[in-house]
C-alpha cells in the first residue's frame, strides 16, 4: 500500500530547514529584496547546515539526500524567501549535469570543492534569442588542440556574478539543433574572454543575482566536456527531469507561506464587527488556496519519488512544474486580495511573494512549454 507519510528523518530535515527559513531568511527577506544585495551570510549558513548542493553523492563529499529529501528542503527554504532560494537552488541546477553524466574524475574535480566551502555555480543554457527554443542555441564550440573554443552569449544566468563554475550548453553547428548540442564546464571564473554583464533589474527575486554571460574565444580543456560531443541535449533533458520538481517545490513553499500569512491576517482583521475569517467569501478563497497547495505538493512528491525509484518522471515533472507554478501565482494573488489594500503595500510580506511567484511560471521552462512537454508525452506513449 502506498504511504504519504514522511520518514522520521525527512521530518527532521524539514523541521531543520523550516527553522532556518523562519529564523534566518524571513526576517531579512524584505531587506535584501529592497537592496538587491546578495545575502552571503545567510547563504553560507545554509551551506553549513547541509541544505545546499543536495545532488552531490556521499562519495564526493555530499550528504546523500534522496530526490524527495531535496524537494522537502527546497519547499522549506522557499517558504523563507523565494529569491534566496533561487540562489541556493541554482547550484543544484548547475551541478546536476555533472552528477548525472560526468565521469568519476570530473565529479571529484568539480563537485567535491562545493562540499569543502561555500561556492556558487551557474547553469548556462538560455540565450538572448533562445529561451523556450533551447535547441536553437547559437553559442558555438570548436576543437583547438587540447582545448575547445567557446563563442556566444547566455542570458538570465543565475549566480553569474558570483559563480566559481559555469556549466555551458553549446553547439558544434546551430543548424543541427538538438543533435549538435554539447555540455562543458568552465571552472575558471577569471578565464580570458569571459565577460559577466551587469546585474539585471527584476520585478522579483531581487536578492538573486541574474546576468548575461559572454564567451569571446574562451578556451576550455577538453577534459571538461561532460559526456561526448552532441550529447548535451540528452544531458539537459535529464537535468530538467530533476530540477523541474525542485522548482515546483519552491512554488509550493512560496504559496504555503502566502497562505499562512493570509490565514493569520484573516483571523485578526475585523470588518463588519467580526474577523474576516468568519466571512464566507474569505473562507471560500482560503479553502481553494489550501486545496491547490496540497495538490501541488503531492505532484512534487510523486515526481521526486519516481526518480528515487529509478523510473521515468518527465511527464510528472512537467505536471508538477506547470501546476505548481500556476498555483503559486494564483494563491499569492489571492493572499494579496485577502489583505486588501494592505496587501498591496510592502509593509506586509504578501506583495513580495506575489512578485516572486511570477518568475516560477517562466524559468525552467514556461508553463506553456510544460504543457507541450506533457502533450508530447501523452500522445507519443498512447
Amino acid at each position: 500500500m502506498a504511504s504519504f507519510e514522511l520518514s522520521s528523518e525527512q521530518k527532521e530535515i524539514y523541521e531543520m530547514a523550516m527553522k532556518f527559513a523562519r529564523n534566518e531568511m524571513m526576517p531579512k527577506a524584505n531587506e535584501f529584496d529592497e537592496s538587491g544585495k546578495m545575502p552571503m551570510d545567510i547563504l553560507t549558513k545554509a551551506w553549513e547546515l547541509g541544505l545546499v548542493n543536495t545532488c552531490i553523492a556521499p562519495e564526493y563529499g555530499g550528504t546523500g539526500f534522496t530526490t524527495l529529501d531535496s524537494m522537502i528542503i527546497t519547499e522549506a527554504l522557499a517558504y523563507g524567501c523565494l529569491g534566496m532560494n533561487t540562489t541556493l537552488m541554482a547550484n543544484d541546477l548547475a551541478l546536476l549535469p555533472i552528477a548525472i553524466a560526468g565521469n568519476d574524475e570530473q565529479k571529484k574535480r568539480f563537485l567535491t570543492p562545493f562540499t569543502e566551502s561555500y561556492k556558487m555555480a551557474s547553469f548556462c543554457l538560455t540565450e538572448p534569442g533562445n529561451g523556450s527554443d533551447a535547441a536553437g542555441i547559437k553559442t558555438t564550440i570548436r576543437e583547438d588542440g587540447d582545448h575547445y573554443i567557446l563563442n556566444g552569449q547566455k542570458m538570465w544566468i543565475t549566480n553569474a556574478g558570483y559563480a566559481d563554475l559555469f556549466v555551458i550548453y553549446c553547439t558544434t553547428d546551430p543548424s543541427l539543433k538538438h543533435k549538435g548540442i554539447s555540455c562543458i564546464v568552465l571552472d575558471d571564473k577569471n578565464a580570458e574572454g569571459l565577460e559577466i554583464g551587469a546585474k539585471e533589474r527584476k520585478m522579483g527575486h531581487r536578492s538573486s543575482d541574474t546576468r548575461a554571460v559572454t564567451f569571446n574565444n574562451v578556451r576550455i580543456p577538453k577534459e571538461n566536456l561532460i559526456g561526448n560531443l552532441g550529447e548535451g541535449w540528452k544531458i539537459a533533458m535529464k537535468t530538467l527531469d530533476h530540477s523541474r520538481p525542485m522548482v515546483a517545490a519552491s512554488a509550493v513553499g512560496g504559496a504555503q507561506c502566502a497562505l499562512d500569512h493570509a490565514i493569520k491576517y484573516a483571523k485578526e482583521r475585523v470588518q463588519f464587527n467580526t474577523v474576516i475569517a468568519n466571512h464566507q467569501a474569505i473562507q471560500m478563497m482560503v479553502a481553494d488556496m489550501a486545496m491547490k497547495v496540497e495538490a501541488a505538493r503531492l505532484l512534487v512528491h510523486k515526481s521526486a519519488w519516481l526518480l528515487d525509484e529509478g523510473m521515468p518522471n518527465t511527464k510528472l515533472a512537467s505536471y508538477a512544474k506547470a501546476f505548481s507554478a500556476d498555483m503559486c501565482m494564483e494563491v499569492t494573488t489571492d493572499a494579496v486580495q485577502v489583505f486588501g489594500g494592505y496587501g498591496y503595500s510592502n509593509e506586509y510580506p504578501v506583495e513580495k511573494i506575489m512578485r516572486d511567484a511570477k518568475l516560477i511560471q517562466i524559468y525552467e521552462g514556461t508553463s506553456q512549454i510544460q504543457r507541450l512537454v506533457i502533450a508530447k508525452e501523452i500522445f507519443s506513449r498512447s
